[in-house]
Order: C-alpha cells, then structure tokens, then sequence
C-alpha cells in the first residue's frame, strides 16, 4: 500500500535540492542566453531553503499540508524572482489538495502534483506554447493523472509524467518566449530551451525518484 507522510515529503525536498544543486550550473547557462543567467541560483536557494525550514519541523507531529505550507513560505521568503511566486504558490496549492492528511495514497500524490502544476499556471498567467516552466508542468500533470486513471501505479504515473515533462521542456527550443525577460528577444528566444522547463524536469525527477523510493510496493 502506497502511504507517503511528512518524513517522505522531507526527503523529497532533500532530493529536489540536491538535484537542483547538481544542475545549477546548466540551469544558468540556459538562463545567460534569453535571461539574466541567475535561475540556477534562484532555483537553489529557493530549494535549499524550503529544505532547512522543513527539516525543522517535527515531523511526527506535522502533517503534510502544514510541511508543504511551510515550504511554500520558505521558499518565496528565500528568491524574489518570479520562480519564487510560482513555487510558493505551487506548494501552497499541493497543501491545500491534501488537507486533512496524514498519510498521503497514490492518488493523493497525484492529486498534490496537479496541484501544484495548475497552481504555477495560474500564479504566472501562462499557457502551453509560451516558452515557460508550464510547458513541462502541464503535460506531466495531464499525463500523471491520465496514467493513474488509467489504473497504472504510482511509480509508473510519475514516470510517464516525468517523460512528459522532458518532452515539453525539449518542445520549448521551437517556441518564441512569450512571458517574462525572455520575451523582449522574440524570435531570438527561438532553438533554446526555456530555463524555468528545465528546471522543471529537474524537480519533476527528483519528485518521482523519491517518492518512488517511498512506495513499499507498486501499488
């Protein structure tokens, strides 16, 4: 029985900043060519962030809304750039999915992952095709919930979603940046990925990697 409570969602944060720290190179590099080359930075300390301040709390005690809460509030606390709004507002959204949790199923988990996806669309106002972090989030969500519907495992829901979000990310070179800095190149945004979609997948992997190293079966 799949059963994910707040010392799992402490370890994924554990693994969300790890592989962010690992990635912050690229990430910024990505940034330098249609933005101001500091999304690997942001990303970490947004990350490191929300880490410490989850790691904090006593997790037999804290249920997975309040964690999420919690690293939500750290996060924008940690990076005014527009990642750290649309984060926070992911992990308050995911928080609010599973209200009333203590221990989170397999579609609980889903749930919380729409959630936060739909949450980073609406806090940022974009849609598919605008060269932002929505062109990973949204069709991983879409495919973690279709796979799940479909009676797939948590495990492999993520997975698909996971595959999804390399798929939009990729998708993003052939896109002219229609939100944020990056939009001021038009056309000149066009043949390179979008920072944020990149990053994107970074969190994507490392969300489904822990979760599924939580997982006692491929329930």
């Amino acid at each position: 029985m799949t059963s994910i409570g707040s010392p799992e969602l402490s370890k994924m944060f554990d693994a969300i900043a790890a592989a962010i720290a690992a990635d912050k190179d690229r990430l910024c590099q990505l940034d330098g060519v249609i933005g101001d080359a500091d999304h690997g930075i942001a990303m970490e300390l947004g990350f490191n962030a929300a880490r410490d301040a989850v790691a904090g709390l006593d997790l037999a005690a804290t249920d997975p809304t309040a964690l999420l809460n919690t690293a939500a509030k750290s996060f924008l606390n940690a990076v005014g750039a527009s990642s750290g709004p649309l984060y926070a507002t992911a992990f308050m959204r995911g928080a609010a999915a599973v209200k009333g949790k203590t221990k989170l199923g397999a579609d609980d988990a889903i749930a919380m992952f729409q959630a936060m996806a739909q949450g980073i669309k609406d806090r940022g106002k974009a849609e598919l095709g605008e060269k932002t972090m929505v062109d990973a989030w949204q069709p991983a969500a879409e495919a973690a919930g279709a796979a799940r519907a479909a009676g797939k495992s948590l495990a492999d829901s993520l997975a698909v979603a996971l595959a999804a979000a390399e798929r939009g990310a990729e998708a993003t070179k052939d896109m002219i940046a229609a939100k944020g800095r990056s939009s001021r190149l038009g056309e000149r945004s066009l043949g390179h990925v979008d920072p944020g979609a990149a990053s994107a997948v970074t969190v994507i992997g490392a969300m489904a990697q822990s979760l599924n190293s939580a997982i006692p079966g491929k329930v």
